[in-house]
């Protein structure tokens, strides 16, 4: 059940009533019976684990930029040696 806060101007004080969502609201203050109005007071609610929003949609480096994909590495020399034979190869030309 929720927790709501109500503050009497009256008496200056502040009440905390647990309550369900569909009990009418405090009307009066339970020390001098004048009228209280409802705070607006931080939630208790807290999204913990997983979850659909870290697996499904978070990045894991902080932005939301679409990566690149890799492409693929050049094949092995065939032959094992870089030479006037190989002069096509990608590996050859950077020399391995």
């Amino acid at each position: 059940m929720p927790v709501y806060e109500y503050e009497c101007p009256t008496c200056q004080s502040v009440i905390e009533v647990q309550q369900k969502i569909a009990d009418p609201p405090l009307s009066s203050c339970p020390e001098c019976q004048s009228p209280v109005r409802k705070l607006m007071s931080m939630s208790s609610f807290q999204l913990k684990g997983g979850g659909w929003y870290a697996d499904g949609y978070a990045s894991t480096n902080g932005n939301s930029e679409k990566k690149e994909p890799s492409k693929p590495a050049a094949p092995p020399c065939q032959t094992g040696q870089a030479g006037a034979g190989c002069s096509g190869c990608p590996a050859a030309a950077s020399g391995k």
